[in-house]
């Protein structure tokens, strides 16, 4: 079964940072777009950053560009988000997912098939 556990969620002081870490069992991820997305309560889950499949592109939202860096470890079927200069907007819960087809940019959540349970991130003014 696939699973993807997302960790290193926690509370920092705004301009502070955070590593996420996404380890993914039952599914290879060498081959597919990985990417984060984060939700507020009561909001959509937002695009947050993509890699495709080889890490050869990336891609970030305008609200994290400059800050975030999404990283992958293919050969451990691994994710990596570093935040920093983090902000109290970027208070949210935080998932990892996976595309089931062709590795290229995605940045929509329809378009990602295999997702985490989510790890909070909360950033204090």
């Amino acid at each position: 079964q696939v699973r993807l556990v997302e960790s290193g969620g926690g509370v920092a002081q705004a301009g502070g940072s955070l590593r996420l870490s996404c380890v993914v069992s039952g599914y290879s991820i060498s081959e597919h777009t990985m990417g984060w997305f984060r939700q507020s309560p009561g909001k959509e889950r937002e695009f947050v950053a993509t890699i495709s499949w080889n890490g050869g592109s990336t891609l970030y939202a305008d609200s994290v560009k400059g800050r975030f860096t999404i990283s992958r470890d293919n050969a451990k079927n691994t994710v990596l988000l570093q935040m920093n200069s983090l902000k109290p907007e970027d208070t949210a819960v935080y998932y990892c997912a996976a595309n089931s087809g062709l590795g290229y940019i995605r940045i929509h959540a329809y378009e990602y098939d295999f997702w985490g349970q989510g790890t909070q991130v909360t950033v204090s003014s």
